[in-house]
């Protein structure tokens, strides 16, 4: 089979396409014929060396893709071959034409998800329940701010809160984007590059302030948004891309908190919780992935450069 393997950590270019062997499941596993691959940020970051956990070189990059299941191992109970699935982990990596998963990364693909709208599911769609539900305990009611929102896990996070009843205001940085989350369904989709362009957040919250933002430029926003938090507001960073100094009086008169996050913390337990929230959300429409664009699978250094580009909107999908 072809797959994308990474011999050193560095720039996009050090992936390849490369024949390797066919994979083989263990006892506990699934082998996937992939349909789809979903590029994340974190693959770039793990790519590059900088992620804390660094895989045994060579690797193959990727935690999500869709595609069916052609062989089960000894230990499986739950799948079959034939099964559409998504996955949201593989030890064996997405970016290539077969995968290895355990059973339990493996989540059922309803008939009315194609492959890349699967694939579009697994680290997004996840990390957007997990934050707001896991780590923000976001509630009815509550006002949620998400920075980024045109991202892939931008634009699940404002479906996961509109559907738990959250009011929803977005920022984007281009006019598309700006478009793209209104048509979401937000109360208001703010554009970060005009100046002062949180001042709106007074007159959208009656001057109470914002109960829950979803942080994913926190080394940018992180002081900023203290100031913006109704009291007992969260703070949930979803991403960082260096140092920031904050004034942590900005959280003591409104008993204010800020909580980090990584997916790879999630148990077993709230895996299956989220997913199977998810699978309810699919079926009957309520999350709708965008897909912003779908690339060849050797053109995976392409997709790392443009995933990784401010603006881009939705997800985007590499097809073996």
């Amino acid at each position: 089979m072809q797959a994308i393997q990474v011999h050193n950590f560095g720039g996009p270019e050090v992936m390849q396409l490369e024949e390797v062997p066919d994979l083989v499941p263990a006892a506990n596993q699934l082998k996937i014929e992939v349909k789809a691959v979903g590029v994340n940020p974190v693959d770039t970051y793990i790519r590059a060396g900088v992620y804390p956990l660094k895989p045994e070189l060579p690797y193959t990059p990727g935690k999500d893709a869709a595609g069916v299941v052609t062989e089960v191992g000894s230990a499986v109970k739950h799948r079959k071959v034939g099964d559409r699935i998504y996955v949201c982990g593989c030890p064996s990596g997405s970016y290539a034409q077969q995968l290895i998963c355990d059973e339990d990364q493996a989540f059922s693909l309803p008939d009315n998800v194609d492959f890349s709208s699967g694939a579009a599911l697994g680290v997004p769609y996840s990390t957007a329940y997990y934050a707001l539900n896991f780590r923000a305990h976001a509630l009815p009611g509550e006002t949620v701010l998400i920075h980024g929102a045109s991202g892939s896990v931008g634009i699940a996070a404002i479906q996961i809160a509109k559907a738990k009843g959250l009011r929803v205001i977005g920022t984007a940085g281009t006019q598309q984007g700006l478009e793209l989350i209104k048509s979401q369904g937000v109360i208001a989709a703010l554009n970060h590059r005009t100046e002062n362009y949180l001042d709106a957040l007074e007159e959208l919250t009656c001057g109470q302030g914002v109960n829950v933002i979803l942080e994913m430029l926190a080394n940018v926003n992180l002081d900023t948004d203290l100031k913006l938090l109704a009291k007992f507001g969260r703070i949930v960073v979803i991403g960082n891309r260096g140092r920031i100094e904050i004034d942590p009086r900005d959280t003591m008169g409104k008993n204010a908190s800020i909580h980090g996050m990584s997916l790879f913390n999630a148990d077993a337990k709230a895996m299956n919780q989220i997913h199977a929230a998810i699978k309810a959300g699919l079926i009957d429409g309520r999350y709708k992935q965008i897909i912003h664009s779908e690339l060849p699978l050797a053109d995976a250094a392409k997709a790392h450069d443009l995933v990784m580009q401010e603006g881009v909107y939705g997800k985007i999908v590499l097809i073996p």
